[in-house]
């Protein structure tokens, strides 16, 4: 979603400003702009489009000033031109918003009838006009964000820069994220600790409810009640180096070749080789009591979640109940006492995934968090957190992030079973030998992506597109056909496969391919049977299996898709790597934007 980087500097900040908007490219964006204070003025440079766009207007038309905001858009009030671009401004105050204002529109009417005129169609835009106000009644920017702040009803992350208070921002935040940077004679505002990287590793984190008044001497935080508090400093760990595509032609590409490097890094967090045993990190909650297990997360973070319920329900025989986020608390859902509840996310702010955490928390549930980012709000509410060790993930699209969300739910399984009682030693020895083997499973996977490459063309010129897929594979039927939607706009769908029959079998022509996944095993002649219905009509399939399922169905396949045999354990993070080098190779044919698709966001941080 939205980036937000701010600089109380000695120096010129428009090119760190802009440096510390490219490190937040991977949120997902549509517009840009920064604001510096610069002879007594408030200077404001946006563009719509790529983050190149507004580096051209500053080429032409320099910010200079030593303090500044900046900021990438997501639109959600207003469609993403220049003028709803951020930082949006008064005479006086300049703001930055990550979120929603829900009640701007009362807000709005409110501020015209005291006379002030509105430039945009954001909601984000009625933050400066009332801040604004309060300046111009002789407000303090402390006194004026009392008065503001509570009014504001949704989600937000602020940073605010005053042109009569040049050596000072404001940040806030209620339901985005804020980090605090320390530097030398130098503070710093950010979305998250990727952004503000190069600048320091010493950060703080804002609590929900915070806002801060920074210069150059440093921080002074106030809670939700105005109290001065002091929220402990840490080391980041984020990397100051550029995030780089080295020798891919996407972000997306490296980070796909890269699962088999990350998934062995994170699976060495919870596997111990010497006695292949789980061994998670200590924490407080006693797994042999968990009654039930409610998982909960959004997009490909949900379809990791569907494949674990598998995991859970076979080796611990634990009942699972599953959720997309931005539903769960809507329907009232009974949770039971002495349940754990399961949060997936890669960024480990997604704004109803978090909503959907607090809300079980109040419903005493235990939290248990699989993220990608170990500092982040999320991790910090869990009772027990599960850190993925993927590494950034910059592609909108997510790879690494879910084989190692699968890497951390199959330890976790395992690790539930055995506290219950449902795992003997020596099976446990024999799941750990499994997962062990992924690694080496992903990259005998990875090579096979020239075949993929030369039949992405057979995909491409197709308007729908359907994934079948039975058992723990129909989970990746759904996460193929997203990835081939987000990348290369074919509209897709994934189905199990014995759903067919039961409508969707209607679409079915010479025009419509059918990705079939299906390992060798147990339900291989099920879906056999499916995918010859499909060609019965016409279907055109390509087969995704490994050499005994290819021997036995490729006959009549327009194309096939050869993959290692492996234990049904790891087979979902082994066909994870098909189902995204045909989505990516599909929207290279297409001309996509690969890394950046659009309307999407990495980081969703509104509901």
């Amino acid at each position: 979603m939205c980036g937000i980087i701010g600089i109380v500097g000695t120096s010129p900040v428009a090119d760190r400003l802009v440096d510390g908007l490219k490190r937040m490219e991977y949120r997902g964006y549509d517009s840009s702009g920064i604001c510096t204070i610069q002879d007594g003025k408030l200077t404001r440079r946006r563009a719509e489009g790529k983050l190149a766009n507004l580096v051209a207007v500053l080429a032409d038309q320099p910010a200079g000033g030593n303090v500044g905001i900046a900021h990438t858009r997501w639109a959600t009030h207003g469609a993403p031109t220049s003028i709803n671009a951020h930082p949006h401004a008064t005479d006086r105050v300049a703001i930055v918003h990550n979120g929603i204002i829900e009640n701007f529109k009362e807000l709005r009417d409110e501020l015209k009838a005291d006379g002030r005129q509105f430039e945009s169609e954001t909601d984000s835009e009625v933050v400066a006009h009332l801040i604004s106000r309060r300046i111009e009644a002789g407000d303090t920017p402390e006194e004026a964000m009392r008065d503001v702040l509570p009014r504001l009803q949704g989600a937000f992350g602020l940073a605010i820069a005053f042109r009569d208070y040049p050596d000072l921002l404001v940040g806030a935040r209620l339901g985005s994220p804020l980090v605090v940077g320390y530097g030398e004679g130098e503070m710093y505002l950010g979305s998250d600790a990727l952004a503000l990287a190069p600048l320091t590793q010493q950060i703080a984190y804002l609590e929900e409810g915070d806002w801060v008044v920074v210069t150059r001497d440093g921080a002074q935080v106030y809670d939700a009640e105005h109290n001065p508090v002091t929220r402990a400093k840490q080391h980041s760990g984020a990397s100051a180096a550029a995030v780089e595509k080295g020798n891919y032609r996407h972000f997306m590409q490296k980070e796909i070749f890269e699962q088999p490097t990350v998934v062995a890094q994170t699976l060495s967090s919870y596997l111990r080789r010497s006695d292949n045993s789980v061994a998670l990190p200590q924490f407080d909650v006693d797994l042999s009591t968990i009654r039930r297990l409610t998982i909960v997360a959004c997009g490909t973070s949900y379809y990791a979640g569907m494949v674990a319920k598998y995991w859970f329900e076979h080796f611990a025989r634990l009942p699972v109940d599953i959720d997309v986020a931005s539903e769960f608390r809507y329907r009232d859902p009974v949770l039971e006492e002495g349940g754990l509840a399961l949060f997936i996310s890669q960024s480990g702010e997604t704004a109803d995934t978090l909503a959907a955490l607090r809300h079980c928390r109040k419903e005493g549930q235990k939290i248990a968090v699989v993220v990608n980012v170990p500092t982040s709000t999320m991790a910090r509410e869990a009772d027990l957190l599960l850190p993925t060790h993927a590494g950034p993930e910059i592609g909108v699209a997510s790879t690494k992030a879910f084989t190692c969300q699968l890497a951390v739910l199959g330890a976790l399984a395992a690790h539930m079973a055995v506290e219950k009682g449902r795992m003997s030693r020596e099976e446990e020895q024999e799941v750990v030998r499994h997962l062990l083997e992924a690694p080496a499973a992903l990259n005998a996977a990875l090579d096979h992506d020239d075949d993929i490459a030369a039949m992405a063309h057979l995909i491409a010129p197709a308007r729908d597109v359907l994934y079948l897929g039975r058992g723990q594979d129909y989970p990746l039927a759904l996460e193929g056909a997203l990835k081939l939607k987000e990348i290369s706009y074919i509209h897709a769908e994934g189905y199990a496969s014995g759903e067919m029959k039961h409508g969707p079998i209607a679409l079915i022509d010479e025009q419509v391919p059918v990705i079939v996944i299906a390992p060798s095993g147990p339900l291989f002649d099920k879906t056999v049977s499916n995918m010859e219905e499909v060609r019965a009509r016409g279907g055109q399939v390509v087969l995704i299996s490994d050499s005994k399922g290819l021997e036995q169905a490729s006959e009549g396949c327009i194309a096939t898709i050869e993959m290692p045999e492996v234990h049904p354990l790891i087979a979902p993070l082994v066909y994870a790597v098909p189902v995204q080098l045909l989505a990516y190779h599909v929207a290279l044919v297409k001309g996509t934007d690969v890394d950046q698709p659009r309307n999407l966001a990495k980081s969703v941080t509104v509901e």
